[in-house]
């Protein structure tokens, strides 16, 4: 997996290097020749999303050496370079804090340190043992409203140390040295014999710890979480600890931790952890599979048919036009934090033509008619169809918590899409199925699923996406897990399908709305009163809905009573004699099914014999 991202980082990241970091700056303090201060520039702005991002110097083991606490070198948090403390009535104060006094004591002596040999320096260190200056400082930037945690660099007179080959030459200089350094006692920063380095093969001095991975702290990660670490003494075999049980070189472990870092900033959040994917050779943002299976579609992208782009793409390497595409691979993370480690939860990898094979059974598989009966319905993304799974999240409720529930669903709904060949677990259908009375009878999804048009909102889209996945997500679990489910289990309705709890559903569609079409709304109708008792105990409940069927039929006129009952006499000869009794999960899933299919067929746009009636009402 590593060995991956490390070949991702190096073609990505030429920049990455034990020692530097890449942070988002929050001020530019301007400082004159003679170290006064003159000015804080801001150079992001977090209403706007704009954000400055620079290499900067990054210290290791920031809780290391006689202090116990260190600081970065040149670039660091306003709080530990100037002593500033965000302070709602006077903006800023110096806080008679013990870390924050030590940090910034360590940030002074190291700049003071790199002055003796970097004459341009010493304006930096006059200012930062000038306390006078530093009050200005603090005062511009508390009226400005600048946050303590925001990150600052310095400019002296025009000259940008950053930027400047001989400052980071000193720098590159002391922080090799500062390697040799005991942590604790018995305890060097790098083991001192070299080692077969785990990703490479290669004999290195392996590094004591790893560079954090950043971009977990919305799954569970801190704002910098190491992927590598040993604490437990079951771990530490021939007494190696922190992390020199996992034998890699500095260079490589800053570089995985730099690529995972980048791939995290590109990833999305899918159930509660964040998934990252790339190719072993770019392409093109509109060809790319996994984007269309995660849903991460642009404006004009949302208007095609993700099935169709597969489609079109695979034939397309098939017939030999996009040979380069054919060769390519594909790499996919899932991380998740934990009690401050970083988490791979998921791997996979594979070759492109397979993904694309994958991604067009995926969408087919998933495919279903909308409630208009008249197209397929917009293709799902993963978070719906995971998300799909539970009940709908509370007000008040994190999406953390909701989340927690589908954790391994997540996992097997990921490896489905990206394997037709894995099939989807019974406890996604029992998911599915138990939620599905509460939800068909709720009152907005009773108005959504009438005959009227629903009015277009991000409620009834949320609805009805949820609706689609569901419905797509039981049709998906039919085809791979039934012999030749594909031919019996299609988008729209089916009439010959050979189970009768199939036709158990069609025909509750059809008796709510032969109701509908008799009384009007009537609030809790055939629907809401029998959904639960009729998908679970068809046999016990099919004789009292077609007697009630009968007085609903005696107030029709024209043509409707013949249509209806020619409706409910092709649905009962494919019951049979006897419905059955109960339903167990599976039968639970085909009624469902067949209600759904059912009720959007009554909704299409067809004719029916009745010359009082438009297409498609009922």
């Amino acid at each position: 997996m590593l060995h991956a991202v490390l070949d991702y980082a190096r073609a990505t990241l030429p920049n990455s290097e034990p020692g530097f970091i890449e942070r988002p700056l929050g001020w530019l303090i301007e400082l004159t020749a003679s170290g006064e201060f003159s000015g804080a520039v801001p150079l992001s702005n977090r209403r706007e999303r704009r954000e400055v991002r620079e290499r900067c110097p990054e210290m290791r083991n920031m809780r290391a050496g006689r202090t116990g606490k260190r600081s970065h070198f040149l670039v660091e948090t306003i709080k530990a370079a100037l002593l500033y403390v965000k302070d709602k009535d006077s903006h800023f104060l110096v806080r008679d804090d013990d870390t924050t006094q030590r940090r910034h004591a360590f940030f002074a002596e190291l700049t003071a340190q790199a002055s003796r040999s970097l004459p341009a320096l010493k304006a930096l260190k006059m200012f930062l043992e000038n306390e006078t200056e530093l009050g200005r400082a603090r005062k511009q930037l508390g009226e400005a409203g600048a946050n303590e945690n925001d990150w600052i660099k310095f400019r002296i007179d025009g000259f940008d140390p950053l930027t400047d080959a001989a400052v980071l030459a000193w720098w590159r200089e002391w922080f090799a040295r500062d390697k040799t350094q005991p942590v604790k006692s018995g305890h060097t920063q790098g083991a001192s014999e070299a080692v077969v380095d785990l990703l490479t093969g290669e004999l290195v001095v392996p590094a004591r710890t790893h560079a954090p991975v950043k971009g977990l702290s919305d799954v569970g990660g801190n704002a910098e979480t190491p992927l590598v670490t040993f604490d437990k003494d079951a771990f530490c075999s021939f007494g190696l600890d922190a992390a020199l049980n996992a034998a890699v070189s500095e260079v490589n472990a800053k570089l995985y931790a730099d690529g995972l870092t980048d791939l995290l900033r590109k990833s999305h959040v899918l159930a509660g952890a964040r998934v990252a994917h790339w190719y072993k050779a770019p392409i093109e943002d509109v060809l790319d599979p996994l984007a269309w299976i995660e849903g991460l579609y642009s404006d004009a992208q949302r208007a095609a048919s993700a099935l169709a782009e597969a489609r079109a793409l695979l034939d397309s390497i098939r017939a030999g036009s996009r040979i380069t595409s054919a060769s390519n691979r594909f790499y996919a993370i899932t991380l998740s934090g934990s009690t401050g480690r970083a988490m791979v939860r998921d791997w996979m990898e594979g070759s492109f033509e397979e993904l694309l094979t994958n991604a067009v059974r995926w969408f087919s598989d998933l495919e279903i008619v909308s409630v208009s009966g008249e197209r397929p319905a917009p293709d799902p993304k993963l978070e719906t169809v995971v998300t799909c799974l539970l009940a709908e999240k509370k007000q008040a409720q994190k999406y953390s918590d909701w989340i927690k529930a589908v954790g391994a669903a997540r996992s097997d709904l990921w490896h489905a899409a990206l394997n037709y060949q894995r099939s989807i677990p019974p406890a996604t259908l029992a998911r599915i199925v138990a939620l599905l009375p509460a939800f068909f009878m709720r009152d907005d999804v009773k108005k959504l699923l009438s005959p009227a048009k629903p009015i277009e909102d991000s409620e009834t889209g949320l609805l009805l996406a949820r609706l689609y996945a569901r419905m797509g997500l039981i049709k998906a679990y039919f085809i791979r897990s039934i012999p030749g489910g594909e031919s019996i289990m299609k988008p729209h309705l089916n009439p010959d399908h050979p189970e009768p709890a199939y036709h158990c559903g069609r025909l509750l569609a059809v008796l709510a709305g032969l109701q509908r079409s008799a009384l009007g709304d009537v609030g809790a109708g055939v629907v809401q009163r029998y959904y639960p008792a009729m998908s679970q105990t068809p046999g016990l409940t099919l004789g009292r809905l077609i007697a009630n069927s009968r007085n609903h039929l005696s107030k029709l006129e024209g043509g409707l009573p013949w249509w209806y009952e020619q409706q409910i006499a092709e649905i009962m000869s494919r019951i049979g004699d006897s419905a059955p009794r109960m339903l167990d999960l599976i039968g639970q899933g085909l009624f469902a099914l067949g209600y759904y299919q059912q009720l959007a067929a009554l909704r299409a746009p067809t004719k029916i014999v009745n010359e009082d009636t438009e297409p498609g009402e009922q």
